[in-house]
């Protein structure tokens, strides 16, 4: 999944496995699209990830969503778990954030069968409301009135930044990335 060639930072590639577990848990994600006159448009969307896609669903009412995924199928999916900050040097810019993130590039489609669509929502209602014994299971009386879009993933990656331990956090260890730059003496400031 993670391609070296696809990002700068190679060194902070996630495994396979750790891209397939983000995916599998993050609570939301970001899926942009590209409007017939070229702008760009990001919705922020619950999902799933299931059968090595990405499945979200929204309205079946017409807008900027539908019509960008109508007329041009290429997006782009992201998600991301922020952490904890950390300094790493003695200057305010040493400082960073522990973080998992995952982009992913494919061709998105509208899901038309309806037992696909089922599927979708069995999946959908495990990972966001759990078991529930009081309501019928598996049954959506309003199937129709959403639309389900799966999109097929061609190129995807996965970046983190891991917390440091302690002793490779400031002060105990100094990583600044300017070794050699002098703060203004208090008159200067």
């Amino acid at each position: 999944m993670s391609s070296p060639r696809a990002v700068r930072r190679a060194d902070k590639l996630m495994s396979d496995e750790s891209v397939e577990a983000l995916l599998k848990t993050s609570y939301a994600g970001h899926l942009g699209s590209v409007g017939a006159d070229g702008t760009p448009y990001v919705c922020p969307l619950l999902y799933i990830w299931m059968d090595g896609e990405v499945w979200v669903h929204n309205t079946t009412a017409r807008g900027h969503l539908q019509d960008n995924v109508r007329q041009q199928p290429k997006v782009c999916f992201e998600v991301d778990v922020p952490g904890k900050i950390f300094p790493y040097g003695r200057f305010q810019c040493d400082t960073s954030v522990e973080y998992q993130s995952v982009i992913a590039f494919g061709t998105i489609r509208i899901v038309e069968d309806r037992a696909d669509k089922t599927r979708f929502f069995d999946r959908f209602m495990d990972k966001y409301y759990g078991p529930d014994e009081t309501r019928p299971v598996g049954f959506y009386p309003r199937l129709d009135d959403v639309t389900v879009y799966a999109v097929s993933i061609e190129r995807m990656t996965g970046k983190q930044t891991p917390l440091p331990a302690p002793e490779a956090q400031w002060p105990a260890l100094d990583n600044t990335r300017s070794p050699n730059a002098q703060p203004p003496s208090p008159a200067q400031s």
